[in-house]
C-alpha cells in the first residue's frame, strides 16, 4: 500500500487516545501523526475540557490539535433532529436506534479531513491516502472494525502493541502524566454508575442531565420514540436510580459494545 498522504489521530481526550498522543510524542510509535483531531459535542465534561487544553498547551504534543464540531449535541436532540438521537433504553427492553456519533464525531473528522487535504465534500480521495489512528486499547478489541471510507484505513495502535486500559493508566503514572478524566457525553446511556457519580458531584451538569432525562418521557417524546426512553440502565428516572450499585465487569467495559468504537477513548 501506498505511504498515506496524512496520519490522523482520532482524540477522544480520554485515557487510551491520551495515551497514543503521548506516546506517539515520545517516539514510542510513529511515524508521528500529522495532527490530532478532537470532535466536540459541546456536551463533554468540565474535566475533558480542562484535559483537552491541557493537551494542547505549548511542549505536550508536537503536533497540532484541532476541534471540530458540528454543533451542541443536546440542543440538536431537543430540537427533534433526527440526527442527534442518542442510544437510550428502552423501558421495554433493549436500546433505541442513534445517529449521534456518525454524525458528531465521525463525520465533523471526515469533514476537516478533507479540509486539510483541500479536498471538497464530493472531492475523490485514493483510498488509503489518510491513516486514522483510533485509541481501542487491546482489552476492548471488540469495538475495532473498518472505517467505511476506501480513502481512509484505520490503524489500532495499543492493540497492536497488545497494550490495555490499565498499561495505559500505568504508562501514564510512570511518566508523571495526569490521568485524563473519562470522555463521553455528560449524559450518554453507556456510561456506568462510576460515571453517573462523577455528573452527580457536579450540581449543574447533575441538574443539566436529570432534566434530559425527564424530557425524555414527556408526552410528545413518547410519542415521538414509541415509548418510554431512559438514560440509566436500570430503566429507571435518573434522580432515583440506585447509582451506588456496582459496575458489572463487562469484557472490555461499559462502552465495548457501543457500536462505532469512536465515543469514551
Amino acid at each position: 500500500m501506498a505511504e498515506p498522504k496524512l496520519r490522523v489521530l482520532s482524540l477522544g481526550a480520554g485515557v487510551q487516545s491520551t495515551t497514543l498522543a503521548l506516546m506517539a510524542a515520545h517516539g514510542e510509535i510513529g511515524p508521528m501523526p500529522d495532527c490530532a483531531i478532537f470532535a466536540d459535542t459541546q456536551d463533554e465534561p468540565a474535566a475533558v475540557y480542562e484535559h483537552l487544553a491541557w493537551l494542547r498547551s505549548p511542549n505536550v504534543l508536537p503536533f497540532p490539535v484541532h476541534i471540530v464540531t458540528a454543533g451542541r449535541l443536546s440542543d440538536a436532540l431537543r430540537a427533534g433532529e433526527d440526527l442527534a438521537r442518542i442510544p437510550c433504553h428502552v423501558g421495554k427492553g433493549g436500546l433505541s436506534g442513534r445517529q449521534c456519533t456518525r454524525n458528531f464525531k465521525l463525520r465533523p473528522i471526515r469533514r476537516e479531513v478533507r479540509r486539510l487535504l483541500g479536498v471538497g465534500p464530493r472531492g475523490y480521495i485514493a483510498p488509503g491516502a489518510v491513516e486514522m489512528w483510533v485509541g481501542i486499547s487491546a482489552d476492548e478489541a471488540i469495538r475495532k472494525k473498518p472505517s467505511g471510507a476506501a480513502f481512509l484505513v484505520n490503524r489500532h495502535p495499543l492493540i497492536e502493541r497488545f497494550t490495555s486500559r490499565r498499561d495505559c493508566l500505568a504508562w501514564l503514572d510512570e511518566h508523571g502524566y495526569p490521568r485524563p478524566p473519562k470522555s463521553r457525553c455528560k449524559y450518554c446511556p453507556f456510561q456506568g454508575n462510576d460515571g453517573w457519580r462523577s455528573i452527580q458531584a457536579d450540581p449543574g451538569d447533575w441538574s443539566e442531565v436529570v432534566g434530559l432525562d425527564r424530557w425524555l418521557r414527556e408526552p410528545a417524546q413518547i410519542a415521538r420514540f414509541r415509548g418510554e426512553l431512559f438514560l440509566h440502565k436500570s430503566r429507571q428516572p435518573l434522580e432515583v436510580a440506585d447509582l451506588s450499585e456496582p459496575d458489572l465487569p463487562l469484557f472490555g467495559g461499559e462502552f465495548a459494545h457501543e457500536c462505532e468504537g469512536m465515543c469514551g477513548v
